[in-house]
C-alpha cells in the first residue's frame, strides 16, 4: 500500500514545487509539511482535505486507498 508521504512527495514534484512553497500556500509551517512527507506525522482530517484540494486529488488517493486521482477517472 502506498503511503501518504509518497503521494505527497510525488504530487509536489509533479508541480515543481518546493516543500516551502506548499507549506506557504497551505498556511502551515515548513517543518509541519516536511513531517507529512517524511511520514513522521500524519495530517488531521481538515489538513487532509486541504491537501487533496490543493493537489486536485481525492482523499482516498492521498491515503493510498485508490489509484484514481479524481472521482471522474476510472481505475
Amino acid at each position: 500500500m502506498v503511503k501518504i508521504a509518497e503521494r505527497l512527495r510525488a504530487l509536489r514534484k509533479e508541480r515543481n514545487l518546493r516543500q516551502a512553497d506548499v507549506a506557504k500556500l497551505l498556511g502551515i509551517g515548513v517543518r509541519t509539511y516536511q513531517y507529512y512527507e517524511g511520514d513522521d506525522h500524519r495530517p488531521d482530517y481538515e489538513m487532509l482535505i486541504a491537501l487533496a484540494d490543493f493537489f486536485g486529488v481525492t482523499t482516498d488517493y492521498l491515503l493510498g486507498r485508490s489509484d484514481v486521482r479524481r472521482p471522474c477517472e476510472k481505475e
